[in-house]
């Protein structure tokens, strides 16, 4: 099966672009990091006075999405669909059952420290490089719409996540020998997806 993490800073598009790609390219399934915080009241309470919580590792629940991602790319069969609710902080599970998945695409802010748990490199990483001022539009319309913020909380909250995010990617996450490929406004989404879909075929 082929494995396609996207990674890049809040507001990047990581989203659009898997999106984007599974509309080209059929049979295939998303995985977003940002449906699988953990929850509870411990959470809930840590949410309100760890600056940057949900940018930070201990806020992932990595058990769930590790068995989510095992069942996948060991039998290509997905049987949950899970939401993650930034307003009421939990997650809604949905008997969804997909077959025959041909390919994977992990995308979120955990992506990239996901990627560098597994045992080899036969993936492609691709990582967008977006400006900061247009990932902060970004990211506070969608925390305006869907997570409940008001816009001083969610740009508070931006320049945090900008930090943690590109703090927590320098090098002690690079792997080597991975096929590697950076996304920006300007790339040729068709050509990238041909290379990546043609590696190894």
């Amino acid at each position: 099966m082929k494995l396609i993490f996207i990674s890049g800073p809040s507001g990047s598009g990581k989203t659009t672009l898997s999106n984007q790609i599974l509309f080209k390219n059929k049979n295939g399934i998303v995985l977003s990091t940002d449906n699988y915080y953990k929850t509870g009241l411990l959470n809930k309470i840590l949410s309100k006075i760890v600056q940057g919580y949900f940018d930070k590792s201990i806020s992932f629940n990595y058990a769930l999405f590790r068995k989510d991602f095992n069942k996948i790319i060991h039998n290509g069969i997905s049987i949950f669909e899970r939401s993650y609710n930034f307003k009421t902080q939990i997650v809604n599970n949905f008997f969804k059952e997909t077959k025959n998945i041909e390919y994977l695409i992990v995308e979120g802010i955990f992506a990239k420290e996901f990627a560098r748990t597994l045992h080899n490199n036969n993936y492609s990483f691709i990582e967008l490089k977006i400006n900061k001022k247009e990932c902060m539009n970004r990211a506070i319309k969608r925390d305006l719409n869907d997570r409940g913020k008001d816009k001083i909380n969610a740009k508070r909250d931006f320049l945090k996540s900008w930090d943690i995010y590109y703090d927590k990617c320098q090098n002690k996450y690079k792997k080597e020998k991975i096929n590697e490929f950076i996304f920006t406004k300007e790339t040729d989404i068709d050509k990238l997806l041909g290379k990546i879909f043609n590696l190894n075929s």
